[in-house]
C-alpha cells in the first residue's frame, strides 16, 4: 500500500509550495486595474532575493501574464513599470529563470516597451533587459535581428544617467567579433559613447569605458577612430591614460588598461609610445601582485600577455619590472594554507577558481619567453617551473592544458633549453600523451612543439621516435585541419633530416605513397611546401637515394613532373628542383632522370628561366648529372650535350648575377 501513495504525497508537497505563490499569480487577473497594480506591487516585494519564491511564480505562469499587462495599450503607465521591474526581479534569479523568460519571448516585448514616452518605464525595460542580455544564456545576436533596436538605443542614451548605464552595459556584453562592432560603430557608437567618460557617475563613467575596450578589441578601423577623439578639448588615448592612474579605482584601471591594450596591438598607438611603455605596461604588471584580488590577477596578466606577445622589447621591459617573473610563481601557489583570506564565501570561490590563475601564468609566461634568449633562462629558472608545466599538461582543465602547452612552446623555442631543461624533465613523455586524445586547439600547440623537439640536436628525438610518433604524426597529416597537416608534415620532414634508413622507411611506410600524393596536391601552400621539404630530407645521402628511387622512383618522378607542370610558385618550383638535384646525386637513381626526356627538357627550360632561384636550382641538377668521377658520366655529358645544354650554360657564364656565372 506504501508504494501508492508515494505519488500523491509528492504531489501535496509541490502544491503546499506553490500554494502560498498562487494568490500573488491570482490577483493579476482582477477585473479591479487598481488591484491589479497593487498585486504587481507586492509581488514585487514577495520576490526579492527570494529565489524560491521567483521559481514558484514563474512555475506558476506568472510571465506570460506579466507580459501582457506590461503590453497592453490600457495599463497605467504606472502598472507598465512595476511589471517590467517584476520581470527584472524574476531574471536576477537563476539562469533557468532567464531561459522562460527569454521563453515567452521577453526581449520582444521590453523592446517595444523602449519606445514609450515615459522615462521611467524605459529605464524599467532597459534595466531588465540589461539583467537577461548580460546573464550567460542569452543569444547576443536577440540584440541585433531588429535592424530599427541599435539606432534608437543610440538616441536614448541622452535621455538619463540611467539610460546611459543600461545601455553601455548590454552594448559591452553584446558586441562579440567584428560583425556586432561594425553595427555599432556604423550606428555612432564612438561619438554617442565618449562624452559619457566625463559623466559626473562613476557606473556611467565604467560602463562606457568597458564599451570601448570591447569595440577596440582586434579592430583597426575602431581602434584608428578612438586615437583622433575629442572630448572636452582632450584626445581620447590622454583620458585612458589618466584612467589608470593608482587613485582609480582598481576596475577602471584595468578597463583603462585594456583600451590602451587592444588600441596599440591594432596598429593605432606604436608599442614604443610613453602611453604604453610607462603608464600601460606598469599598470598591467601592478594588477600580477598578491595584493590583488584573483580576477583581476587573471586579467592583468592576461592582457599583460596579448600586449607584449609581438614585441621583443615589450616582452623585456615587462621581464624586468617589478620583480613580474618571480610574482608570477605566486600564481602556482594560491590559496596558500597560510592564506590571509578570512572571508569563507572568497576562500570558496578562489579555490573553484584558483586554475584560472595557472593558465593566466602560463599564458604570460608564454608571451614573455617568446622571443629573448635570457628570459627564457629566468622563466625555467623560477622554482619548480618545468615541474609546473609538466604538471599542467595533464590538468582537467583544456583552457589550462592549452595554457600550459603554449607556454612550454614558446621555451621550446631554445637550442639550449632543448638541450637542457627538456631533456632533464623528459618533457616528451607527457607531450606525447597530450597528443593522444586532445582537442584540436591543444594539438595543434602541441604538434608544433613536437617538431621542435625532433630537431636533429635535441636529445628527445630517439626517445619520441621509439614512442610511436611516425604513426601519430601521419595521422595528422589526414586531419580536416590544414594546421594539423602542417604540422604533421613539418615533424615527419624534421624527423627525416639526416636519419637513418631504417626512420625513413618508416616514415614513407606508415605514411604511404597515395598519402604523400594527397600532401603533394594540397589546396595549402605550407602543407605542400613542407611535404617538398619532406621529400628532399628523405632523398639525401646516395644510398637512401638510391634505396627510396628503387621502390618509389615512378611515383616520385610522376609526382615531380606534375608540380613542375602546375600553376605553382617560385618557392614550389625550387624546392622540386631541388629534390631532381637530390634524385641527379644518386648513383642508380640518377638514370631515372636520364631516361625521362620530359624532366630532361623540363631542367633545360627552367634553365633559361628569368628567376635566379630557379636557374640555380636547374644547374644544381645539370652539375650532379655530369659528375666526372662517376661511372656513365661520359655518355650524360654527351646527351645533354646534343640537348643544347652547353649553349645555354655559355650563355648564362656572361650573367650579370655572380652565382649563376660561378656555376
Amino acid at each position: 500500500m506504501a508504494c501508492l501513495l508515494e505519488t500523491p504525497i509528492r504531489m501535496s508537497v509541490l502544491s503546499e509550495v506553490t500554494a502560498s505563490s498562487r494568490h500573488y499569480v491570482d490577483r493579476l487577473f482582477d477585473p479591479d486595474p487598481q488591484k491589479v497594480l497593487q498585486g504587481v506591487i507586492d509581488m514585487k516585494n514577495a520576490v526579492i532575493g527570494n529565489n524560491k519564491q521567483k521559481a514558484n511564480l514563474i512555475v506558476l505562469g506568472a510571465v506570460p501574464r506579466l507580459l501582457y499587462l506590461l503590453q497592453q495599450e490600457t495599463s497605467s503607465t504606472e502598472l507598465k513599470t512595476e511589471c517590467a521591474v517584476v520581470l527584472g526581479s524574476l531574471a536576477m534569479g537563476t539562469e533557468n529563470n532567464v531561459k522562460s523568460l527569454l521563453d515567452c519571448h521577453i526581449i520582444p516585448a521590453l523592446l517595444q516597451g523602449l519606445l514609450s514616452p515615459d522615462l521611467k518605464f524605459i529605464e524599467a525595460c532597459l534595466r531588465c533587459l540589461r539583467t537577461i542580455f548580460t546573464s550567460p544564456v542569452t543569444p547576443e545576436e536577440l540584440l541585433y535581428t531588429d535592424a530599427t533596436v541599435i539606432p534608437h538605443l543610440m538616441a536614448l542614451l541622452s535621455r538619463s544617467r540611467y539610460t546611459q548605464e543600461y545601455i553601455c552595459q548590454i552594448f559591452s556584453h553584446c558586441c562579440k567579433g567584428p560583425d556586432h562592432q561594425t553595427i555599432l560603430f556604423n550606428h555612432g557608437a564612438v561619438q554617442n559613447i565618449a562624452h559619457l567618460l566625463t559623466s559626473l557617475s562613476y557606473k556611467v563613467r565604467m560602463q562606457a569605458l568597458k564599451c570601448f575596450s570591447v569595440l577596440a578589441f582586434e579592430n583597426p578601423q575602431v581602434s584608428m577612430t578612438l586615437v583622433n577623439v575629442l572630448v572636452d578639448g582632450e584626445l581620447l588615448p590622454q583620458i585612458f591614460v589618466k584612467m589608470l592612474q593608482r587613485d582609480k579605482p582598481i576596475e577602471m584601471q584595468l578597463t583603462s588598461a585594456k583600451c590602451l591594450t587592444y588600441m596599440c596591438r591594432a596598429g593605432a598607438i606604436r608599442t614604443d609610445d610613453s602611453c604604453i611603455v610607462l603608464k600601460t605596461l606598469p599598470c598591467l604588471v601592478r594588477m600580477c601582485s598578491k595584493e590583488r584580488l584573483l580576477e583581476e590577477r587573471v586579467e592583468g596578466a592576461e592582457t599583460l600577455a596579448y600586449l607584449i606577445e609581438p614585441d621583443v622589447e615589450l616582452q623585456r621591459i615587462a621581464s624586468i619590472t617589478d620583480h613580474l617573473i618571480a610574482m608570477l610563481a605566486d600564481y602556482f601557489k594560491y590559496p596558500s594554507s597560510v592564506s590571509a583570506i578570512t572571508d569563507i564565501k572568497r576562500l570558496d570561490h578562489d579555490l573553484k577558481h584558483a586554475h584560472e590563475l595557472r593558465q593566466a601564468a602560463f599564458k604570460l609566461y608564454a608571451s614573455l619567453g617568446a622571443n629573448d634568449e635570457d628570459i627564457r633562462k629566468k622563466i625555467i629558472e623560477t622554482e619548480n617551473m618545468m615541474d609546473r608545466i609538466v604538471t599542467g599538461l595533464s590538468e582537467s582543465s583544456v583552457k589550462v592544458r592549452l595554457a600550459a602547452v603554449r607556454c612550454l612552446h614558446s621555451l621550446s623555442r631554445s637550442v639550449q633549453q632543448l638541450r637542457t631543461s627538456f631533456q632533464d624533465h623528459a618533457v616528451w613523455k607527457p607531450l606525447m600523451k597530450v597528443l593522444q586524445n586532445a582537442p584540436d586547439e591543444i594539438l595543434v600547440v602541441a604538434s608544433s612543439m613536437l617538431c621542435n623537439l625532433l630537431l636533429e640536436f635535441s636529445p628527445s628525438k630517439e626517445p619520441i621516435l621509439e614512442s610511436g610518433a611516425v604513426e601519430l604524426l601521419c595521422g595528422l597529416t589526414q586531419s580536416e585541419n590544414p594546421a594539423l597537416r602542417v604540422n604533421g608534415i613539418w615533424a615527419l620532414m624534421n624527423m627525416a633530416f639526416q636519419a637513418e634508413q631504417k626512420i625513413k622507411a618508416d616514415i614513407l611506410r606508415s605514411l604511404s605513397t597515395e598519402q604523400l600524393f594527397r600532401l603533394l596536391s594540397d589546396s595549402d601552400l605550407n602543407v605542400l611546401m613542407k611535404t617538398l621539404g619532406l621529400l628532399r630530407n628523405l632523398l639525401s645521402t646516395r644510398p637512401h637515394i638510391d634505396k627510396i628511387m628503387s621502390t618509389h622512383g615512378k611515383q616520385i618522378m610522376q609526382a615531380v613532373t606534375l608540380i613542375l607542370e602546375g600553376e605553382h610558385n617560385i618557392e614550389v618550383k625550387e624546392q622540386t628542383l631541388c629534390i631532381l638535384a637530390n634524385i641527379a646525386d644518386g648513383t642508380t637513381a640518377k638514370e631515372l632522370i636520364m631516361t625521362n626526356d620530359d624532366i630532361l627538357q623540363k631542367i633545360k627550360y627552367y634553365m633559361g628561366h628569368s628567376h635566379v632561384k630557379l636557374q640555380l636550382a636547374a644547374m644544381f641538377c645539370i652539375s650532379n648529372l655530369i659528375w666526372n668521377e662517376e661511372e656513365g658520366s661520359q655518355e650524360r655529358q654527351d646527351k645533354l650535350r646534343d640537348m643544347g645544354i652547353v649553349d645555354i650554360l655559355h650563355k648564362l657564364s656572361q650573367s650579370p648575377d655572380t652565382n649563376l656565372c660561378d656555376k
